[in-house]
């Protein structure tokens, strides 16, 4: 049996869930890896048979995806070629993470493709959805990667096509510590608006990890830090809290670790909004941005103990093999 994983690359967490996902197929089945994207931090330790520009968002400075960059960066005839050069009818089953040329070349081919992501679960009617109406967000979600079969996974399982969030090994390992600091991730924010806004809050030690710099230097109480996957898994593991975007894996990591969370959702991404629209159910405190108005929302987080509870288990393994062997 021969499968085809296509994963979106496109931030990081496609990717590390990918980390647990690859190996347990390579098990089952002869296994071709695709990585579509441009934005990625994380490197597969797995040979990438395509790696293709896909549709990658850009994100931007200021806590936004930079929309003019993403069009920009993504021409329509690269795009076409791509999905008509990708011999997808070669495969057994095509398992789709929301990436989008192997999900429209099945389309056009009439070739079966499973769905397996986050955004399935935060599409399904059944996961809480945010009281403002993004509709254009929502068509280019819905669209983005179209699939025939689809599973999803979410921060908790809203009816058994979704499945609870993909805890990679490596975190699962971890022994977790309160040594103080607070764990910074907020890729679409500069270190200088990150500088301006965290030193507000002298008392605290911020850990920041930036996308916009090589080298590590501090500031007053803040100190940003390139990324790198294991510093920062280390720093989130060790913190009192995490103050990140709304995504998927960051999000999920810090509340199995049983860290203090408060996101951030990214301008422009309506998947974020989505997720936002969890979290905040869950009680999981929710800011715009890091503005002036919301700093007696960040004080009170700081001073706060409440931390959410969550029960992830281990279950991804029994999940992929599920999954192949129904579609087989």
């Amino acid at each position: 049996m021969k499968i085809l994983y296509a994963v979106q690359g496109t931030g990081n967490g496609h990717l590390t869930r990918a980390l647990d996902i690859i190996p347990i197929l390579q098990q089952l089945a002869e296994v071709d890896v695709l990585v579509s994207g441009i934005q990625a931090d994380i490197q597969l330790p797995f040979p990438v048979k395509y790696r293709l520009h896909g549709l990658s968002f850009i994100f931007g400075k200021s806590g936004g995806v930079d929309l003019w960059r993403t069009f920009m960066s993504s021409t329509v005839r690269k795009f076409i070629q791509e999905i008509n050069h990708l011999p997808v009818e070669q495969y057994d089953l095509v398992i789709n993470d929301f990436e989008p040329i192997s999900a429209w070349a099945c389309q056009t081919r009439d070739v079966p493709c499973i769905g397996l992501s986050h955004q399935i679960g935060a599409l399904d009617a059944a996961s809480p959805k945010p009281e403002e109406k993004d509709m254009l967000g929502k068509f280019i979600m819905k669209n983005y990667a179209p699939s025939s079969v689809s599973y999803g996974f979410h921060f908790k399982s809203y009816n058994e096509h979704i499945f609870t969030p993909v805890i990679r090994q490596s975190i699962r390992a971890l022994t977790p510590k309160d040594l103080g600091h607070y764990t910074v991730y907020l890729p679409s924010y500069d270190d200088a608006h990150l500088l301006k806004n965290l030193s507000k809050f002298p008392d605290i030690q911020w850990d920041v990890y930036s996308k916009h710099n090589k080298k590590k230097f501090s500031m007053k109480n803040v100190t940003i830090n390139p990324i790198q996957s294991d510093s920062f898994v280390q720093s989130m593991a060790n913190a009192s809290g995490v103050l990140c975007g709304a995504g998927f894996e960051t999000p999920a990591e810090a509340l199995y670790l049983g860290k203090k969370l408060l996101v951030v959702p990214m301008k422009n991404q309506y998947e974020q909004h989505l997720n936002a629209a969890a979290l905040d159910q869950m009680g999981v405190p929710v800011i715009q941005n890091l503005k002036k108005k919301y700093d007696y929302a960040i004080e009170s987080w700081l001073n706060s103990k409440n931390r959410v509870v969550v029960d992830y288990p281990d279950e991804t393994k029994d999940i992929i093999a599920k999954i192949v062997e129904k579609h087989k």
